[in-house]
């Protein structure tokens, strides 16, 4: 039997999710402070006053359905939203300054 053409694509895929999952668990499971030793060799978490995106994040009552499950979500761990870079490229098209901004004004429903 042959397997699938796009296997290695399957295979991409399992693997960037284990990552993200296990990423989420190691910032979710110790958190850090910023140390300012720039030697360290561990990232440091950004402080909730430091953070970027200042606007608050959309109620989730406004959506249905995975739109409301993820705003909810974004809601519960701003901190780390903050942190991520969003790959549609909405900071060179809408002024976005992280994942977090993308539930500010709807954009992450779409």
């Amino acid at each position: 039997m042959r397997a699938p053409r796009y296997w290695w694509l399957a295979a991409l895929v399992l693997i960037v999710l284990a990552g993200v999952v296990l990423a989420g668990r190691a910032l979710l499971s110790s958190p850090q402070v910023a140390t300012g030793d720039p030697g360290s060799s561990s990232s440091p978490v950004v402080p909730a006053a430091a953070r970027r995106e200042t606007r608050p994040t959309l109620d989730p009552a406004l959506f249905v359905g995975k739109a409301r499950l993820t705003h909810q979500i974004a809601r519960e761990i701003p901190d780390t939203l903050d942190q991520l870079y969003c790959y549609c490229e909405c900071d060179k098209h809408m002024g976005h300054k992280s994942l977090l901004s993308c539930y500010t004004d709807g954009h992450a429903a779409t």
